[in-house]
C-alpha cells in the first residue's frame, strides 16, 4: 500500500508553476470562503452568532430582568 501511494505521488507531483498558481489563488479563496460564511449567517439568521453582532442583535427581544 505504501509503495502504491508513493508511486502515485511521484507520477502526479505538482510542478513549480502549479505551486505558484495555488499560492497566488489562496488569498482569493480565503476571502471568498469568509464572504460565503458571512452570507450563510446573514441569510439563516443564526441567533447564536447574530446575538454578538452590535446593532444587529437589537431585533431580538431582550428578557426582562427582575
Amino acid at each position: 500500500m505504501k509503495k502504491k501511494l508513493k508511486s502515485l505521488y511521484c507520477r502526479n507531483r505538482p510542478s513549480a508553476s502549479l505551486k505558484t498558481a495555488i499560492f497566488s489563488f489562496a488569498p482569493s479563496a480565503a476571502c471568498f470562503g469568509l464572504a460565503a460564511a458571512i452570507g450563510v449567517v446573514y441569510f439563516t439568521e443564526w441567533r447564536v452568532v447574530t446575538n454578538w453582532i452590535p446593532l444587529y442583535n437589537m431585533k431580538y427581544p431582550k428578557p426582562e430582568k427582575k
